[in-house]
């Protein structure tokens, strides 16, 4: 058992790595021929993590020569794969800026319902148009004439050009996509995570077995005992923590206090990882094979590149940030969110390499775990 510990404590860290960015330090001594990967695959489907041979000639570490600042992209989608034709919503999306030393980083999220300008994006057949962040992934996932089949890797692309377009990042090095499934899969690997819970939150999804709490008559919300999440330090297993991020319903700041939550769940992610040891890169293919279809990697490098790169990104290292925002009424409609001033501000500062200015003249935006 414990050996299976160490193992998911590696791909933990990877796993993280590209998510978030969040580099693991792991001993990397292989040649570079087995570091090819496609721009686009599922988990462990086009990329090896195969170890050298005792005679291999000693080469320079893959990831060696990556170079920052990065910018990087995490996309918790909401899927249904029961539902045939289902389109991808992004629900969660996280960004992680690493500085040009690799050193430190920042990690902060946008609101799911942020009011954006989409680009134009043919393939999907999208003329573009001003909508909420969260529809980039599904209108971008669309194949003209395609009426159930749907591409992830699509909704990523224009995502990210809504990102760009948004937040001024030109480019986003890499980024993965991940379901509840496979993050709850990850953080039991784990043997759970401890968190930090800053307020009281009730389920609107699961009951306090874990079982799903069932639809209410008519349709909407559900019903039944629901599990509730009591404030102060807490272990939580797989569906736990899953469940526990993805609550915004019945909080006082709704999406922007699951955003924090989600944040603050990454950085436990990571703290377990690095507590369990972060051994024995030969595994991490089988492992994250085992993730399966939950996860789609995006990125010209492949993982073992930048957990190598960013070994010295530790957790303590990561900053939190909170980029604070208001709602957006149109004829007296809610139509989205926005960011307030501090918030653009932050991104006009990391766009500048002067993000850790920035914090030090605003210290509120600094989310404390």
């Amino acid at each position: 058992m414990r050996n299976s510990k160490i193992t998911w404590a590696v791909v933990a860290g990877a796993v993280v790595a590209l998510l978030a960015g969040v580099g693991v330090a792991i001993a990397m001594n292989r040649s570079s021929n087995n570091t090819a990967a496609a721009p686009v695959s599922s988990a462990g489907a086009s990329w090896a993590a195969t170890a050298p041979s005792a005679s291999a000639a000693p080469a320079e570490s893959p990831g060696a020569d990556i170079k920052g600042p990065l910018d990087l992209v995490l996309v918790g989608v909401d899927t249904r794969t029961s539902i045939p034709g289902w389109e991808p919503h992004a629900d969660t999306v996280m960004l992680l800026h690493v500085d040009a030393g690799l050193k430190n980083a920042y990690l902060y999220s946008l609101p799911r319902d942020l009011r954006v300008d989409m680009p134009a994006y043919k393939k999907a057949g999208f003329s573009g148009g001003r909508y909420k962040l969260t529809e980039a992934m599904s209108r971008g996932s669309r194949i003209p004439g395609e009426k159930t089949k749907k591409s992830t890797e699509q909704g990523y692309e224009l995502l990210t050009k809504s990102l760009s377009a948004y937040t001024g990042i030109k480019t986003f090095q890499a980024g993965a996509v991940l379901n509840f499934a496979g993050l709850s899969k990850l953080v039991d690997a784990l043997g759970g995570i401890d968190m930090n819970i800053d307020q009281k939150v009730k389920s609107r999804h699961h009951k306090p077995d874990g079982t799903n709490r069932p639809i209410a008559p008519g349709g909407g919300d559900h019903t039944g005992p629901q599990m509730i999440y009591q404030v102060g330090e807490r272990h939580l297993v797989g569906w736990q923590a899953t469940d526990y991020a993805r609550q915004r319903y019945g909080l006082p700041n709704g999406d922007y206090d699951r955003q924090r939550h989600q944040r603050q769940m990454v950085s436990a992610i990571m703290t377990k990882a690095f507590s369990e040891g972060v051994q024995d890169p030969a595994k991490l293919k089988d492992v994250i094979e085992a993730i399966g279809d939950s996860l789609v990697y995006v990125g010209g490098r492949t993982p073992f590149e930048y957990a190598y790169a960013l070994k010295d990104l530790t957790p303590e290292k990561i900053t939190l940030v909170d980029l604070p925002g208001a709602g957006v009424s149109s004829g007296g409609k809610y139509v989205g969110e926005q960011l307030k001033s501090e918030g653009t501000g932050f991104l006009k500062a990391l766009v500048k390499n002067k993000a850790a200015a920035y914090l030090k003249e605003h210290p509120k935006l600094v989310n404390k775990l």
